[in-house]
């Protein structure tokens, strides 16, 4: 069973309980990086805000059956308090508890579902190389997401490519996407960007970051850059628990080089995933 599969599993069977993110990791035999990185790829969502959804959206099938009194329902869905468990129900449905108690149904509210892992395909890896890679800087457009919003990557790639080429120091004719500072809540930052020989001349338009020396392992995507997200699942549900190697909480990089056409999606791309030396 995948890292993925073993964390719904561990939720579905515990998600009435205190649970927190180091028990997922645990229960999914890998780190708390990597759980909520993999997590949001296969799910679109932070782990958890699934857990969250989870509960609540059971907490409000109970009350839409006629439970005793809220506090009840609150108590058995972990929430300390009936205020609590209002604030939080409001926040999620729109509606409150009392609400859904009094009409009993759940109308047009949006329920969050047990979720099924054989739905996302895994994809065929060719196996990686691996590189200890210098330290890099790194200058252009970033942006924070979360799990729900990272279409929006494409447009930030729209908005670099006008500097492509005309970046003060840049090395080379290659591209490159910089994932950093993921938390738990599933929030990363994408820098879309150049190399750059020192960052005296980068003007202030422009974002930078300096990508400490580590190793990676390094693989290949031929298809079109939109089916990015399949690659990132395969590599992080099925190819790192089997390889024996562990991710790092270090940045990834996406390297486009000149045979990229940012035109068409078409050319391929490199991902380069931190691993522990």
């Amino acid at each position: 069973m995948n890292p993925v599969s073993k964390a719904l599993w561990y939720i579905e069977s515990h998600f009435a309980t205190e649970m927190t993110l180091d028990d997922v990791a645990q229960m999914s035999g890998v780190s708390r990086y990597h759980i909520s990185r993999i997590f949001g790829v296969a799910t679109g969502q932070p782990v958890m805000r699934y857990i969250r959804g989870r509960r609540l959206t059971e907490a409000a099938r109970a009350l839409s059956n006629g439970a005793a009194d809220i506090l009840s329902v609150a108590l058995d869905y972990g929430y300390g308090s009936h205020e609590a468990f209002t604030r939080a129900f409001r926040d999620q449905f729109g509606v409150t508890p009392e609400a859904v108690r009094t009409e009993r149904h759940l109308g047009n509210m949006k329920l969050v579902e047990p979720l099924r892992m054989d739905k996302i395909q895994h994809v065929n890896l060719e196996p990686p190389r691996f590189e200890n890679s210098r330290a890099l800087l790194i200058a252009g457009i970033g942006e924070r997401y979360n799990c729900e919003n990272l279409a929006g990557i494409a447009s930030q790639w729209q908005r670099f490519l006008p500097h492509f080429g005309h970046v003060p120091g840049q090395v080379g004719r290659v591209a490159y996407g910089v994932i950093s500072n993921s938390d738990e809540a599933g929030n990363i930052d994408y820098l879309a960007g150049v190399e750059v020989s020192d960052f005296s001349r980068v003007g202030p338009e422009l974002a930078r970051l300096r990508v400490p020396e580590q190793r990676y392992a390094v693989f290949q995507h031929r298809d079109h850059v939109s089916s990015i997200r399949a690659t990132m699942f395969t590599i992080f549900n099925k190819w790192l628990p089997e390889s024996g190697h562990r991710v790092v909480d270090a940045p990834e990089l996406e390297r486009y080089g000149e045979e990229f056409d940012s035109r068409t999606g078409l050319g391929g791309l490199e991902i380069w995933i931190p691993i522990k030396s």
